[in-house]
């Protein structure tokens, strides 16, 4: 583990499965950037992220095409913007993804749209290389040797440092590293699951021990269940006109609330707050390299990278554990 100073913040780097990448204890989710997030603000926030010591910015060609008026691509324009401007280039990593539908015959991991796509990302991002290319989501419909060999040859052309999976089954998962120790092909180095402390049965019970033995690194998206594990949503009136509502709607029963408690107990005891806590619980598993976060504004990102100093002692993390059983 490297320790790198970066203005005046000391960030411990953690090693991103064998890419040789080190990556500081928290990700910055990219998914608000041109969708939430305006210009001005994204680059405040990205900003205020790189100074306290942190490094991995995570996007996606597809984000936020969902969003009114949006086609996709808007994150990652933004961060190009941001690259461009700020000359921070070598100071981050960026991961971004392919796969995911971006319109007619634009989709899928096939060799010839992943190369397309790169171009694409590379384009908008105003970079010429990628440190982390994730497959946003399996295609059954393509050999995973293909994919594969898309990457390997990005990884030749130096347009590509490091290859990851995203949304996979631990079934899929395993077929794709096997492959990946075939003589030319690149082999996934890191996971992006949804995993958090509402979220945990799928990602502990299957992918998590197969993470572990095969040395990936694990960098989880919606780590605070859409805003959820903040603490500020607890009825549905909460949720009225919020951008996130209807994801968030899942989470209000009894095993929510009772989460919720626990959280609000654990951060009364640290005199920090649910979303610090909830984060500082995913920092301390020992399969998960980075949690990946987005903010809104500086006092949201604030609190997130506070949870990087949260050192939570084992009877927090069994409460939080036995709460979300």
């Amino acid at each position: 583990m490297g320790i790198e100073k970066e203005g005046n913040r000391v960030m411990k780097k953690q090693k991103l499965g064998n890419s040789g990448l080190g990556v500081a204890p928290l990700a910055l989710g990219g998914n608000v950037f041109g969708w939430t997030a305006d210009e001005p603000t994204s680059f405040k926030i990205l900003d205020a992220f790189v100074a306290a010591g942190c490094n991995l910015i995570d996007t996606a060609d597809i984000y936020s095409r969902w969003a009114p008026g949006n086609k996709g691509g808007e994150s990652e324009t933004v961060l190009g913007k941001w690259l461009r401007r700020s000359g921070n280039r070598g100071k981050v990593l960026i991961a971004t993804k392919v796969g995911m539908e971006m319109g007619p015959d634009r989709k899928g991991l096939s060799k010839s749209y992943i190369l397309r796509a790169a171009e694409d990302s590379l384009k908008r991002l105003q970079t010429d290389y990628i440190d982390l290319y994730q497959s946003h989501t399996d295609d059954p419909e393509t050999p995973l040797e293909e994919t594969l060999e898309a990457y390997a040859q990005l990884i030749r052309q130096g347009k590509v440092r490091a290859i990851g999976a995203s949304n996979y089954t631990a079934d899929r998962l395993t077929q794709a590293l096997e492959a990946g120790t075939r003589p030319g092909y690149p082999s996934y180095q890191c996971l992006q699951p949804l995993y958090n402390l509402y979220d945990r049965a799928e990602y502990e019970t299957e992918l998590e021990p197969l993470c572990l033995e095969k040395g990936v690194g694990v960098i989880p998206y919606f780590s605070l269940a859409s805003g959820f594990l903040t603490g500020k949503y607890r009825s549905e009136k909460d949720l009225a006109n919020r951008p996130r509502g209807e994801m968030v709607k899942k989470y209000l029963n009894e095993r929510g609330f009772r989460i919720l408690d626990a959280l609000d107990q654990v951060a009364g005891q640290h005199h920090s707050a649910p979303a610090i806590v909830a984060l500082a619980w995913l920092i301390a598993r020992p399969s998960i390299t980075a949690p990946i976060a987005s903010a809104t504004s500086l006092d949201q990102l604030t609190d997130l990278i506070e949870a990087t100093n949260l050192a939570l002692d084992p009877s927090s993390i069994e409460l939080l554990n036995l709460a979300s059983a």
